[in-house]
């Protein structure tokens, strides 16, 4: 299946698209990742958008069209795809539609995780993670079983990023809200708009996702 999985920041998109990619090795895309990616690589495309990205710009919907085209042009036929973080507007939308016809695919389903933004920004303030592995942690719903010791591999060094703090947690709720949401209309006249309540337990907003894809 192709999936689209909308929500504001620290919704828990990447923990999901994390496990969809695990349990069902489905691939997924972000536009962030891809982009650094062929920036890291050196690319035609990762030439073009360092250099905008170097000046202060955004990178063009035809930069982010190619790098789409070429992952679906490596993906394997019986793979499906997670979509985070693309489309953000109609014409990006409508753009993607046309990029998977032209692979012979189609959009199975676009997923809204659902937040309340109080509980946002508690949620994302309090997060931290190790700084060796990865693994996440928060002040109050997670923290390490050794005070000070990451569980999964024993580091002692944390971090948090730095845009974790509720001035900008606002500001992201109010960019989704503006910005990607409108997009859902689109969607939404297809049929193809799932919303989850994106507040639940990791495990409850798997399981909901998990009924979608049988």
């Amino acid at each position: 299946m192709n999936i689209i999985l909308l929500g504001p920041p620290g919704a828990g998109k990447g923990t999901q698209a994390h496990r969809l990619v695990e349990q069902y090795g489905m691939r997924q895309l972000s536009t962030g990742d891809m982009l650094r990616a062929a920036v890291k690589a050196g690319t035609e495309v990762g030439r073009q958008a360092k250099a905008i990205m170097d000046a202060g710009g955004l990178v063009s919907d035809e930069i982010v069209s190619a790098l789409i085209d070429a992952e679906l042009t490596a993906l394997e036929d019986e793979t499906g795809a997670i979509f985070d973080g693309y489309p953000r507007t109609r014409k990006q939308a409508e753009r993607l539609d046309a990029l998977l016809a032209q692979h012979g695919r189609k959009l199975d389903r676009v997923v809204e995780l659902q937040v309340d933004e109080e509980a946002l920004v508690d949620r994302i303030t309090g997060r931290y993670t190790c700084a060796e592995c990865g693994e996440g942690y928060h002040d109050r719903h997670k923290q390490p079983e050794v005070p000070g010791k990451c569980d999964k591999c024993g580091s002692t060094e944390f971090k948090r990023r730095p845009d974790d703090n509720e001035e900008t947690v606002r500001h992201r709720m109010s960019v989704y809200r503006s910005e990607t949401a409108p997009i859902l209309p689109y969607y939404e006249e297809r049929e193809l708009v799932t919303r989850i309540d994106g507040m639940g337990s990791i495990e409850e907003v798997s399981a909901s996702i998990d009924s979608l894809l049988k």
